[in-house]
């Protein structure tokens, strides 16, 4: 079966060759881009609508596929077309033998099992742990469905996660916030007290870093990298692209995990990043419907409202959402908060039908999966509870609770529901049916686990890591430069670096700094815990008034458990006395895009939206003159700037 990829993948290659930085071969239509979709082990050309004219798609078509095929060596979706709608939508083809048969052969609470998944560290654990333990049993006894997958690195990962996968006697299905690439869960992360990064697959800039772009083709390669590496990994869902239009600077959750303001932009991308991953054998997951841009509240802390008409959410929450349901979306996760214009009980939308079964399911005609976003969150527990949040998502029109507070409670809450009469047990069904029919499209009835020996040739490859820096080049902004610092023109200058983050933030300020130092020889470093920043600054003030150049870089914003993504008042206070001191501070916003609305008065502003080591590093190369600045903001920043700001740099020669 391989030969016979390779042979297709050889000869489509050269008959649907794409014209890439001036390469040889017929180019590619301005109307359409052409991919491949893998079905039945046959390469099938699907084509899509790709709105810039001005790129050709960057595809390793021989190594992606020939890659996919060994970890899919027996793929069996059913051979429907090459219609996205049909393709990309895992639950909505006619179900297969093996679907029915593992249904009709599960008792009333192993259905509820299915739909109900944890979350499991993708650390080591040995098998007298207690840890180790408690996975055995929801898998042995519980009898779960999947998994949510966090952290660890992308050996400890796939081996896991084969683990798991051979204690189950119906596949697991595993899903991830791979929101940033598979990067974004599967890294090794930093050993202690040296800070060293331990490496692990590839970690791209945050979603409004790709809109900073306007590349929908960056875009689509992001999604087609993530599926590779987290296949690879054995994971099958990515809880990503974020849809959410962020149109509120306030939002402390999710600001730079959006693409940005421009519901367009927003939807272009999203499909772009859709058909990446799913066309290389990965579901897809938009969120978090109907729409989380427009608050001020962290879902995870409590219920946020969205207090805006019908009219306006068609215009401008929905947009992405109709597009990715459009474009082929196999799963949809749900918002934790209240729309009093789609259900004026004021109920979280994962606990509405009217949102879920009217909206999602009848109006926008999606068929795929639903996601419940976690269960212990608190924007879904405050209400009702636990158990009775559980029966109200099932009733609602959720096909799986994930991260729930304690797994044989809900089973059993799932189950309840049932024979209280909330909701029949054909409607679990429904869900159930969902659950097992990706498992069989993806191949999973046939081969479960993965090949951790060949993953070290795929995981954080060269190439991959090339593609991460190209987006994270092309994303730089420099928002204002009024005294024309940039780029810096002083090699042999002191330049002061004065790092903001978490003390727990273990990567900030490093790979700026070292990349910094490569055209800066007498670099001066400081780091400034957020902590007890105040006791710090009476001595930066001094080490700034000795210094020619003095950058500041925040990595302070929005996070899972913040109240606000605005940084300290002492460290707003500081950047200003320096500017008043004369010192011209050159500020980098590594975390809030939105932090010049502290600082407005700061003459050079640059926004390199995240912190992972390619952005920190893309961000000094800019600084340097050594790469290009090209980004714009796909944000406004009131009152201040307009969306689509940013200046622009050539690349000086050394």
């Amino acid at each position: 079966m391989l030969g016979r990829l390779a042979q297709a993948a050889d000869d489509a290659d050269q008959s649907l060759r794409v014209e890439r930085h001036g390469s040889a071969g017929p180019v590619v239509s301005d109307e359409e881009h052409v991919s491949f979709l893998l079905q039945d082990g046959r390469i099938i050309r699907h084509r899509y609508q790709q709105e810039r004219h001005d790129h050709a798609l960057m595809m390793r078509n021989t190594k992606g596929l020939l890659a996919l095929a060994l970890l899919l060596e027996s793929a069996s979706c059913k051979t429907a077309g090459t219609n996205t709608a049909e393709t990309g939508q895992l639950g909505s083809a006619t179900s297969s033998q093996w679907t029915d048969s593992v249904l009709a052969s599960l008792t009333l609470r192993e259905k509820a099992a299915q739909i109900v998944w944890p979350s499991v560290l993708g650390d080591y654990a040995s098998g007298d742990s207690p840890q180790w333990r408690r996975l055995t049993q929801y898998i042995q006894q519980e009898k779960v469905g999947g998994f949510t997958i966090s952290v660890g690195s992308p050996t400890e990962v796939a081996a896991k996660l084969n683990a798991l996968q051979s204690m189950s006697k119906v596949p697991l299905l595993f899903g991830a916030d791979l929101e940033a690439g598979a990067g974004f869960r599967a890294r090794g992360g930093y050993f202690v007290p040296n800070a060293i990064d331990l490496g692990g697959a590839i970690v791209f800039p945050p979603e409004m870093a790709v809109g900073a772009t306007r590349d929908t083709t960056l875009a689509y390669e992001q999604g087609r990298l993530t599926a590779l590496e987290g296949r690879a990994l054995g994971i099958h869902i990515a809880y990503a692209p974020v849809l959410d239009v962020n149109n509120n600077p306030d939002n402390p959750v999710i600001n730079t995990r959006s693409y940005g303001e421009d519901p367009d932009l927003a939807a272009r991308m999203g499909v772009a990043f859709i058909h990446g991953l799913q066309d290389h054998g990965m579901i897809a997951t938009g969120k978090h419907f109907p729409g989380h841009g427009d608050t001020g509240v962290n879902s995870h802390l409590a219920l946020p409202v969205v207090t805006v008409s019908r009219s306006r959410l068609d215009t401008v929450e929905l947009v992405p959402f109709r597009a990715a349901v459009n474009g082929g979306v196999g799963a949809i996760m749900s918002f934790h908060g209240a729309m009093p214009a789609l259900d004026s009980s004021n109920v979280p939308g994962t606990l509405s039908s009217k949102v879920l079964t009217g909206l999602l399911r009848g109006e926008m005609g999606f068929k795929g999966i639903i996601i419940s976003d976690a269960m212990d969150m608190r924007g879904v527990l405050d209400q009702f509870g636990a158990a009775e949040a559980v029966k109200r998502a099932v009733a609602a029109g959720v096909d799986v609770l994930i991260q729930p507070l304690d797994i044989p409670q809900t089973i059993d809450a799932v189950v309840a529901g049932v024979r209280e009469g909330r909701y029949t047990e054909a409607r679990l069904d429904s869900s159930v049916r969902r659950v097992l029919e990706a498992k069989r499209r993806l191949g999973l009835a046939r081969n479960k686990l993965v090949d951790i020996s060949g993953l070290r040739f795929l995981v954080g490859d060269s190439s991959n890591v090339q593609v991460a820096r190209r987006v994270a080049e092309k994303s730089i902004t420099l928002v204002k430069d009024s005294l024309k610092q940039i780029p810096l023109r002083v090699p042999a200058a002191r330049v002061l670096s004065i790092t903001l983050a978490r003390r727990a933030d273990l990567s900030a300020g490093n790979a700026f700094n070292a990349e910094l130092r490569t055209g800066l020889p007498n670099l001066r470093t400081e780091f400034v815990g957020t902590e007890g920043a105040t006791l710090n600054y009476p001595r930066l003030i001094a080490a700034a008034d000795s210094a020619d150049v003095t950058i500041v870089s925040s990595y302070v914003g929005q996070s899972w458990d913040a109240v606000t993504a605005s940084a300290p008042q002492d460290f707003t206070n500081f950047v200003q006395t320096l500017a008043q001191r004369g010192r011209k501070p050159i500020v980098v916003a590594f975390g809030n895009p939105y932090l010049l609305q502290q600082l407005p008065w700061v003459g050079t502003y640059l926004v390199a939206w995240g912190g992972f080591p390619v952005s920190q590093t893309a961000a000094a190369r800019a600084l340097l003159g050594t790469s290009a600045i090209s980004g714009h903001l796909p944000i406004s920043i009131p009152p201040y700037v307009s969306r689509g700001a940013g200046e622009e740099r050539a690349a000086q020669s050394r």
